[in-house]
């Protein structure tokens, strides 16, 4: 039974050094505090930093994302069911409607994004 769990342990020892040898790695090899500079300030290819660190970006980005996340969540639900598709069909058992209905929702979806102008950049 515990050489059920051998493989289990050995990633999770692999990982704990790893992340231990990265996180010492950069304890003694990074950027150490000097007497001129102050600890923790943006540096970036040798510049000082111009402008402000945060800006604000429009719902549009946010939009477009959900929209990214909605139609990739898409994927996941047919990805199984091309899978076990001929299994189904080797029972009789009816997949096809369900499914056909589950994209069609998808489509009505992506209709009306389009005529609300969800995915148009500029007005």
């Amino acid at each position: 039974m515990a050489s059920d769990y051998l493989p289990f342990l050995i990633q999770a020892a692999l990982a704990a050094l790893i992340t231990g040898g990265v996180i010492g790695a950069s304890h003694f090899f990074g950027q150490r505090m000097a007497k001129n500079r102050i600890k923790d300030t943006a540096y970036e290819c040798g510049l000082a930093s111009e402008g402000v660190g945060r800006t604000r970006f429009s719902v549009k980005f946010f939009v477009t994302a959900l929209l990214f996340l909605i139609f990739d969540i898409e994927v996941v639900f047919l990805i199984p069911w091309a899978f076990i598709y001929r299994e189904f069909l080797a029972q009789n058992l009816p997949i096809l409607g369900p499914i056909l209905f589950f994209i069609g929702l998808l489509v009505l979806g992506l209709v009306y994004e389009v005529r609300k102008g969800a995915l148009e950049w500029e007005k």
